[in-house]
């Protein structure tokens, strides 16, 4: 008798065990999908603020085309600023589809082509406040819900849209307070000068703001990046960064709804474990942050350097981009940051063309930058290649913000899948590595004509001399420079089309860069969305520690994001445990 319990107690386990390995997100054909008068009841506590979504482009297609309705979508749908207000859009528009179902829903696809939800969410609790946001995940929680967190929508991986999913969209939390003497929730020391941000403030209104108080902040360069989610969450790299380190290693707290609905501080005083993790360790990933406070500096100079290059000899552009990068250690550790753009065939006859701009933080003496920059200059010209230097004075950070965001708007309403690699600065200071690197970079463009490349130099200084715990990637620690690149499709690309690109992107053109460095990585939110080990290229030694404060915060996996913290336990929808 006891022997026939024992086997049919251990048969239970091991049945429940299955199950739970096996669980998925409840579903809209599940018994248990919320009813319409619980949805009715959610609504209600959110003070009307819940939307059932349809995509964007719903109007431009039968059986509820809408000739005016559609002009109108078709005209705003590459304007990012009005992305973020549409709970039916993100940003990269191979986001809002899910071509393994075949579903998609695009303005410029025929009108007689069904319109499928894709991954745009089914229901949207646009929050006001805090408490619509613990409302909104306590529904979550007890619906087992699949949950996707929208701030603005720009995430290149695609952790702001879920199929079959429920989102919190947090764009209207825009509040901006400043204060001269920040002290953490907990301490009594001051941290100094900050502004406390909400969750969807994004930069261009940032720097607006901080230009308006005569104080600077880092932060990246773009007009709608939320600059409290996915962006300092990841990590946050900026122009400034080599003066100042990451937006994350300048945040001092956050305000977070977790997973049981509680309202919390993280700081370097309370939840320190949550406080560590959040800066670095992705975005939607260990709870909803509502604010963040982020350090704020006073006024700077800048002199602002560039150069253009163009060349219609392949060996030669080659050549002038190695010696940028043999020369790029030496000018990072003067100062140096900024970013580089390199089209190797960017006219139709051949022509490569180089542009490259590079900033040098609180400097005042335009000779400096010059001086930082002749040797390059100079080997550049001996390559025979047209080469145009400038350098100007930019007598306060606010107008060089004022001059490369112009407008208000990011384009966006495409197909955008990229892969990147930090490179380290140990590695291009070495006799082969700038050659290696050019070498690895042309064998990439030849696997796709027309190929470009983003260089950003917002390492070294004093990301390199952070002395702050947090997740961060450790090989930011060691990079001088993070290269970008990627690919696009068109929306009427099959899903075999597709997977041609993608297979291109992460079995062909990143092994020929993570070869170079393969106790690097990359930057968590700029990289391959199919990105192989992405624990150690995003995370490194910092994962297995991560992991650990994912599980005690969340230990129902409720915030789940692609190629975030514990996502190897769930399928590529986040949908059902694997």
């Amino acid at each position: 008798m006891y022997s026939k319990l024992k086997l049919l107690v251990l048969s239970l386990a091991s049945l429940a065990t299955a199950s739970a390995s096996c669980r998925c997100r409840c579903r809209p054909t599940d018994p248990c999908w919320p009813s319409t008068r619980q949805w009715k009841h959610l609504n209600a506590s959110l003070d009307g603020h819940l939307q059932a979504v349809r995509p964007i482009a719903y109007v431009c297609h039968d059986p509820t085309y809408d000739a005016a309705a559609c002009s109108a979508v078709t005209t705003m749908s590459n304007e990012s600023a009005w992305r973020i207000t549409q709970p039916g859009a993100v940003q990269w528009t191979n986001w809002e589809a899910w071509p393994e179902r075949n579903e998609s829903c695009d303005v410029d696809t025929a009108r007689d082509r069904p319109c499928g939800q894709g991954r745009i969410s089914l229901y949207s609790a646009v929050v006001q406040n805090e408490a619509h946001i613990q409302a909104a995940v306590r529904f979550a929680r007890q619906h087992d819900l699949r949950l996707a967190i929208k701030n603005t929508g720009h995430c290149f991986l695609g952790r702001s849209s879920a199929p079959e999913s429920f989102q919190i969209a947090t764009f209207s939390l825009n509040s901006t307070n400043f204060t001269d003497s920040f002290v953490p929730e907990g301490g009594r020391a001051s941290e100094g000068p900050a502004v406390t941000i909400g969750a969807g403030v994004v930069l261009k209104h940032l720097y607006d703001a901080v230009a308006a108080q005569n104080v600077t902040v880092i932060a990246g360069l773009s007009h709608t990046v939320g600059a409290a989610g996915g962006y300092v969450q990841g990590g946050g790299h900026s122009p400034f960064g080599g003066w100042k380190g990451l937006a994350a290693d300048n945040a001092l707290e956050f305000r977070v709804v977790t997973a049981t609905g509680d309202l919390v501080v993280a700081n370097q005083y309370k939840n320190k474990d949550l406080f560590w993790a959040l800066r670095g360790g992705g975005g939607g990933t260990f709870g909803v942050v509502t604010s963040v406070t982020l350090r704020t500096f006073p006024e700077i100079p800048v002199i602002s350097t560039s150069v253009i290059l163009a060349t219609s000899n392949a060996t030669a552009y080659w050549e002038a981009l190695r010696v940028f990068h043999a020369n790029l250690p030496a000018m990072n550790d003067a100062g140096a940051s900024g970013y580089y753009f390199l089209n190797p065939s960017a006219t139709s006859d051949g022509m490569g063309v180089a542009t490259i701009a590079l900033f040098f933080s609180n400097v005042s003496d335009v000779a400096y930058g010059d001086r930082v920059w002749s040797s390059t200059v100079k080997s550049f010209n001996d390559t025979g290649a047209s080469v145009v230097y400038r350098s100007d004075l930019v007598p306060e950070s606010k107008y060089l913000f004022a001059l490369t965001l112009t407008g208000d708007s990011d384009s966006a309403g495409v197909v955008s899948r990229p892969a990147s690699r930090l490179v380290s600065h140990a590695f291009l200071s070495s006799p082969d590595g700038p050659s290696k690197l050019v070498d690895a970079m042309t064998k990439i463009g030849a696997l796709a004509p027309g190929q470009s490349f983003i260089g950003h130099v917002v390492a070294g200084g004093l990301v390199a001399r952070n002395t702050s715990d947090s997740a961060v990637n450790p090989a930011w620690r060691r990079a001088v420079t993070h290269i970008a690149w990627g690919t696009s499709w068109g929306h009427n690309a099959t899903l075999a089309e597709q997977k041609v690109f993608t297979d291109r992107l992460t079995y062909q053109q990143s092994p020929l860069m993570k070869a170079l460095e393969p106790d690097m990585g990359a930057y968590l939110n700029e990289a391959d969305p199919g990105e192989i080990n992405f624990q150690q290229s995003f995370w490194g030694a910092n994962y297995p520690r991560l992991l650990k404060v994912k599980r005690k915060w969340d230990p129902r996996a409720l915030f789940i994001t692609r190629r975030g913290v514990g996502s190897e336990e769930w399928d590529e929808a986040g949908l059902c445990r694997v």
